[in-house]
């Protein structure tokens, strides 16, 4: 089976990125995917990707090593499944507030007798291998987002979790649940010190910290508090950064 480069890095004690796809075009991201991101997601949660775009998003994404990621809507086992058999080598679950929401997750990413995710590999076999069943259960990821009151209040066991590879946590859901507007890359004080408590319980556990970030320099302080992976941009803040460079340029030049 292809390997997950992610898994492998992180073996290594190396720390990776991710490009996020909020918009569901082939070429937007093909274009994302040759940036040199080691890892791309798809968002079906809060971008415009339906289960419909999934197959040609994940196939722009597979002509390069960047490796395929999909936050699902939902704790949904079916749209998991699909997303899976699709050919995602990683499954983001948003909103997971307890340890048994945590299990059922990566139960559906999990071949018998692990999980229950049913055998039907229909793109995922022809992209991974022909052993992909016999080696999915090793090399897919499956991250649970912390990001609620209930999720904090149960981190140590959602990060006891057997299986879980990662928690990610969603900075702008996760203001919400200490009380402050939401808002993507959050200094607060308390917001830094709730992250990096889920950073430190998860490594207690064994498992990874991903840290959802909306510029670079952000980023790289997570980086250097010890996360293991950043989400950096996306396509559309990206496409709004650049136009209003160009605009903000214009009127500057020609004022």
């Amino acid at each position: 089976m292809r390997p997950n480069k992610i898994k492998q890095m992180w073996r290594e004690g190396k720390w990776a990125t991710m490009g996020w796809l909020s918009i569901a075009h082939g070429l937007t991201a093909e274009v994302m995917a040759r940036q040199g991101f080691d890892s791309l997601c798809i968002d079906m949660q809060h971008g415009s990707a339906e289960l419909s775009n999934v197959l040609p998003l994940l196939q722009a994404v597979s002509q390069t090593d960047t490796v395929p990621f999909v936050r699902v809507a939902w704790n949904e086992p079916a749209a998991i499944m699909k997303a899976l058999d699709l050919g995602a080598y990683g499954i983001i679950v948003p909103l997971v507030n307890t340890a048994e929401e945590a299990a059922q997750a990566v139960a559906a990413c999990r071949y018998p007798p692990v999980g229950f995710r049913s055998n039907g590999p229909v793109r995922a076999v022809h992209y991974g291998g022909a052993d992909y069943v016999a080696n999915a259960n090793d090399e897919i990821i499956i991250m649970a987002m912390i990001e609620t009151k209930e999720g904090l209040a149960n981190l140590d066991a959602i990060c006891a979790t057997p299986g879980l590879d990662a928690v990610y946590i969603g900075p702008a859901d996760l203001s919400f649940a200490l009380g402050m507007a939401p808002r993507g890359d959050n200094p607060d004080p308390l917001h830094i010190a709730t992250c990096d408590k889920i950073r430190e319980t998860a490594h207690k556990h064994g498992i990874k910290c991903v840290m959802h970030c909306a510029t670079g320099a952000f980023a790289g302080g997570a980086i250097k508090r010890g996360f293991d992976m950043v989400m950096v941009t996306s396509d559309l803040s990206c496409m709004i950064a650049g136009v209003k460079t160009q605009l903000d340029d214009l009127k500057a030049k020609s004022a």
